[in-house]
């Protein structure tokens, strides 16, 4: 299959909201595509250190994730490749085309100067979890989160 992979568009934002919010898990903290999508996105698209990266086939896209590049004090100054939000669509997945998606982010960290790549994936998802240990990553660290 062939991929390009490129910066969101405005247009693509219905799209990739589709994407995210496309499993029981995320869905209820996605929501319907609506306002705040649209000031997320803006922000995403403004900051220096933001990449909203759509995978694209034959026009259509077909997979998303967000990439946050973190300079850092500790690991003697190393910056971070923040990887967030990764989904391909429902009907194309185990077809290689997420690894194609975590390979494109480990280019642009690495063009990027950053060190680590990291990331987050909810207790709920095994299946996400064995697709990232056999990408390389090790579960280190054990994740906290606040709701605000």
């Amino acid at each position: 299959m062939d991929l390009i992979f490129r910066e969101a568009k405005r247009d693509d934002l219905e799209r990739i909201v589709e994407l995210i919010a496309d499993d029981a898990v995320a869905a209820r903290r996605t929501g319907t595509y609506g306002e705040p999508h649209s000031r997320a996105f803006e922000a995403i698209t403004a900051s220096p250190d933001n990449e909203l990266v759509v995978a694209e086939s034959d026009g259509e896209v077909i997979g998303v994730m967000q990439l946050t590049f973190i300079p850092g004090i500790s690991r003697n100054g190393a910056s971070r490749l923040l990887v967030e939000a990764v989904r391909v669509s429902s009907d194309l997945r185990g077809q290689g085309i997420g690894r194609r998606l975590m390979e494109h982010a480990h280019e642009r960290g690495r063009a990027r100067g950053c060190a680590l790549a990291q990331l987050t994936s909810d207790k709920q998802r095994p299946e996400a979890h064995r697709f990232y240990r056999s990408l390389g990553y090790d579960q280190s660290h054990e994740g906290f989160k606040l709701q605000l």
